[in-house]
């Protein structure tokens, strides 16, 4: 044990103090004798303590022990986990007692395993997770060097292959040898495996509409083998072909044709025989195919689309008409299209993912998105509160407008358990979304069922929707599946309510467990004006009992192997009931405001005769209301995109007037057209590069003069979306970083930012792909030197696996474990600081004292207490008798009381006799009262010596 000092210099203030202590002495007049001594001293040790707390007076103890920490490579181009625990753990044979270990897991992220302690680690074995697609060394060499304890020698232990794909392990290294950190390094071989991969797919970026280009695939192997080469355009096959693979780097060239305009995704796989690993066997790639604008035409029912595609044809604008079940599944297949357009498209027909990527495609990439009227269309669709409603210019319901016949609407929804998890969940969105387009008046109950039925809400009057929708949230799934009586009650409870329209919604994926007489059942439902819809989900569903039991009862039938649709059935059902969303008294339309759109309807406009009711939002522009007024023709700019609403159909069936007219293929044409996204209004080019899990946006804008602000709209396969801010970097160019977390496709939308943050009409929609991790890449670089090149930058060493005691080897820098004392001086200081105080300022009677503690010893008082007793009662004698006359020797005690009884009483009034001398005083008539100088003397030294002693 030692002691140090952190500023020494500051010792130097003991010379001052000398001279203040000395001081001190000479002029301390007050006090004298042991009270000052104390005093003097005690001012000494409070100044040396102040001095030393101000020097930083520190004790330290010298420690030799040893603190490593393990930072083990866990990515998937490592050996098995087992063989890194087995090596770690027989390095606790050279550890000794004192000496601290420590693990942790490195991937793409780092984990403590093992916090570095005494504890054994002979049994250690890993047990957390880490994204093992990615090598990330600096990070966990980071952490490490946070674990080390500062008492002990510090040294970090890397077991890795050194092909770290993201970060920069030297940049850390470097870090580390100015802490005086040094990195022993392991280097462990990579996976030996049969392996061939597609490295790269190159195209050119921009292509036109029948151009010819150059597709160039780039494989690696490490073994030669043939394999089948195929090449997708939009998960369409356009290319396959056997190939031969020779060890090391192989290379493709193909020929392609671009035929259709948009941007296009194109994807190349390989299959070669006696391949372990498939995570890196395709490479993807983008190209934007410039040419006329073209129009995806969704047809909802036979002939609804007819006039449109007409319309379509004489302006020249190419389209692909497809049924609602051949939408594309993915959403870089969308950005291929301009525009998008619904004919009578029932939302039942539409998966949830599907009708989200057309909301995405027109908010953040610029596609534009019109539909058209029917009875399958807009609320009788089913479209309330879907991202198609969110996308186009009207409310699916009727808000405050019309007087709608009261409805009492029974849910029957089965909770068995085959109904768990998404599909339960599914079933209490929809009868949330059902209990949203119900009003006050209306009556709504809820009725779920396993073996047995069960009440969650009794029918009552919608007047607390919120309460209600809780209760059916708490619906669990289990048990088994009773039909019959379930509906049976709900039928019982619906007789019974005054309303104008009684329906019930029967929801199940099973089948009944007892066969009862539904005829019956549904013709007393008949009979009471009461009507059923069924739904079935999934093939396990007793379908043929569910459609029988519709058709009975005068509803719908409804099956779907998608449950995402059910919500949109519920919705559905809720709005067909009260039949009336059709509007069918003929009208002809009045003129709103859509400003360019006046034009085309100056002249006159034909007559309709039916239409589907909905409220206009409240920035929308209505070009074209019936007489409710409702809007028949509105048009509103959502996001970045277009998006326009007819109302009544175009199959000729409500529109034959509308679909007659001379100016008819006109006017839709151009409304058509207007929804197309105007590219050239922001003429920004996008390059994107790819360094380990982040991807760098690179924008750079056509225009010199461009200063407007710019973000990015990025979107995933599962369509999750970031955005990401692009900073400039210099005039007319900017940067982005967003981070990469799984292989995958990103579309990206990049456009000018509005003055609000509203992005700004136009923009440029591109994409960009991670194929597959830098781990599964072939080729890749020697990382055994840079392990070696660590080591020497950090002062580290090398270690051989058959060597693992050579972790706890080499020197031992010794280590202080210091402790600070300059509170513990401080708190003496003012201890001694205060017993100063009191030695100088307080006056304590010793002898007073020392005869107050007398009787505690027995009651005999010391020699020294009675002869100083006695003096002080002669020294109050001869001080009471100063200015007496002097007394005669008194007489012996015998004679003084025979004289006493001899005398008689003195006579009141007589002159009282002479008083008696006082002790020790001289009768002699010359001392007139006066004592003897020489006693005067010894008086006064006296009480010169008792004063002194009372200090």
């Amino acid at each position: 044990m030692g002691l140090q000092f952190e500023s020494a210099i500051v010792l130097l203030l003991l010379v001052p103090a000398a001279v203040y202590v000395a001081w001190i002495w000479r002029t301390a007049s007050r006090l004298s004798g042991w009270r000052k001594r104390i005093a003097v001293g005690l001012r000494c040790l409070i100044l040396l303590l102040l001095i030393l707390s101000l020097s930083g007076l520190q004790s330290y103890v010298t420690i030799e022990r040893k603190a490593i920490v393990f930072v083990a490579d866990r990515s998937d181009s490592m050996t098995d986990d087992a063989g890194i625990e087995s090596w770690i753990r027989q390095t606790a044979a050279a550890k000794s007692e004192d000496d601290a270990a420590g693990v942790i897991s490195a991937g793409l992220d780092a984990a403590i395993e093992k916090n570095p302690d005494g504890s054994d680690i002979q049994s250690f074995s890993f047990s957390s997770k880490v994204n093992t697609q990615f090598t990330r060394l600096d990070e966990a060499l980071q952490l490490a060097e946070t674990l080390l304890p500062a008492d002990a020698s510090p040294r970090i232990v890397l077991m890795s292959d050194g092909r770290e794909n993201v970060g920069d392990m030297l940049r850390q290294g470097k870090l580390l040898r100015d802490k005086g950190i040094p990195v022993d390094v392991l280097p462990l071989p990579s996976k030996e495996r049969k392996d061939a991969s597609v490295d790269a797919l190159g195209l050119p970026e921009k292509l036109y509409q029948a151009e010819q280009y150059a597709l160039e695939v780039t494989v690696s192997s490490t073994f030669a083998t043939t394999a089948e080469l195929r090449i997708y355009e939009d998960n369409r096959e356009i290319s396959s072909q056997q190939v031969t693979l020779e060890k090391g780097q192989n290379r493709y060239a193909l020929r392609g044709l671009a035929k259709e305009q948009g941007l296009h995704r194109y994807r190349a796989e390989l299959y070669a025989n006696g391949d372990e690993v498939s995570a890196n066997n395709a490479a993807y790639a983008f190209s934007r195919v410039s040419g006329p604008p073209k129009v995806l035409l969704v047809e909802g029912s036979e002939g609804a689309a007819l006039n449109l595609s007409g319309v379509l044809d004489s302006g020249l604008i190419p389209y692909d008409l497809v049924v609602p079940e051949l939408l594309p599944k993915e959403m870089t297949d969308y950005s291929a299209y301009d525009s998008i357009v619904l004919a009578n498209v029932a939302a039942t027909r539409l998966s949830e993912k599907q009708m989200l990527m057309i909301e995405q495609a027109v908010r953040d990439y610029g596609a534009g998105l019109v539909m058209t009227g029917g009875e399958d269309s807009f609320g009788l669709g089913g479209y309330f509160k879907t991202p198609i409603e969110r996308a186009l210019p009207v409310y699916m319901d009727l808000r405050g407008k019309r007087e709608i016949p009261s409805l009492a609407l029974m849910l029957v929804i089965d909770k068995s358990g085959s109904m768990a998890g998404d599909k339960i969940q599914l079933a209490q969105e929809a009868a949330s979304r059902t209990i949203q387009l119900m009003r006050e008046k209306d009556t709504i109950g809820v009725l779920a069922f396993d073996s047995s039925p069960w009440w969650v809400v009794e029918p009552q009057l919608m007047k607390d929707p919120k309460k209600v929708t809780e209760q059916v949230n708490s619906i669990t799934a289990d048990g088994g599946t009773e039909i019959y009586s379930a509906v049976d009650q709900a039928y019982a409870k619906l007789r019974n309510v005054d309303a104008q329209r009684k329906h019930i919604i029967l929801l199940t994926d099973g089948q009944s467990s007892t066969n009862q007489s539904y005829e019956t059942l549904a013709a007393n439902m008949t009979k009471d004006n009461i009507t059923l819809s069924s739904v079935a989900i999934g093939d396990g569903a007793d379908t043929q009992l569910l459609e029988r039991l519709a058709q009975l009862a005068k509803g719908r039938y409804y099956f779907t192997n998608d449950q995402s649709t059910v919500p949109a059935i519920f919705s559905r059902e809720a709005i067909l009931i009260s039949r009336t969303y059709i509007v069918d008294q003929p009208f002809v339309p009045a003129i709103g405001q859509a400003a360019e759109w006046n034009e085309m309807f100056v002249s006159g406009v034909p007559r309709i005769n039916a239409y589907i009711a909905t409220t206009p939002k409240e920035t929308a522009e209505v070009a074209l209301t019936s007489h409710e007024p409702d809007p028949l023709l509105a048009r509103w700019q959502y996001g970045a995109g277009k998006a326009v609403a007819w109302t009544s159909d175009l199959s000729g069936k409500w529109s034959g007037d509308w679909t007659s007219w001379d100016r008819f293929k006109d006017v839709f044409s151009r409304i058509v057209k207007w929804t197309f996204p105007q590219y050239q209004s922001s003429p920004l080019e996008l390059t994107s590069r790819l360094s380990g899990s982040s991807a760098t946006l690179d924008v750079r804008s056509g225009d010199s003069g461009f200063e407007g602000d710019l973000k990015a709209i990025v979107t995933d396969e599962d369509l999750n979306q970031t955005e990401v801010t692009l900073e400039p970097t210099m005039p007319g160019e900017y940067t982005g970083q967003l981070d990469i977390m799984k292989p995958g496709v990103y579309l990206t939308n990049i456009a000018p930012v509005g003055g609000e943050g509203d992005t700004a009409k136009g923009g440029v929609t591109t994409g960009f792909v991670i194929p597959y991790s830098p781990e599964y890449r072939i080729g890749a670089d020697d990382g055994e030197q840079k392990l070696r090149q660590l080591a020497e930058l950090t002062g580290g060493r090398v270690l051989a696996l058959d060597k693992p005691g050579d972790a706890f080897g080499g020197d031992t820098v010794p280590k202080k474990r210091v402790r600070e004392l300059t509170r513990a001086l401080l708190v003496c200081a003012l201890a001694l600081w205060l017993a100063d105080i009191a030695v100088r300022r307080l006056h304590v009677p010793w002898h007073r004292l020392a005869a107050a503690l007398a009787p505690l010893r027995g009651g005999r008082r010391s020699p020294v207490g009675d002869a100083g007793s006695a003096t002080l009662e002669r020294l109050r004698s001869r001080v009471a008798g100063r200015g007496q006359p002097p007394a005669a020797t008194p007489p012996p005690a015998s004679s003084a009381v025979t004289r006493a009884a001899a005398d008689p009483p003195h006579p009141v009034g007589a002159p009282a006799p002479p008083a008696p001398a006082a002790f020790g005083r001289s009768a002699s008539p010359e001392s007139d009262g006066e004592a003897p100088s020489g006693q005067d003397d010894r008086l006064n030294r006296l009480l010169a010596a008792k004063k002194r002693r009372g200090r």
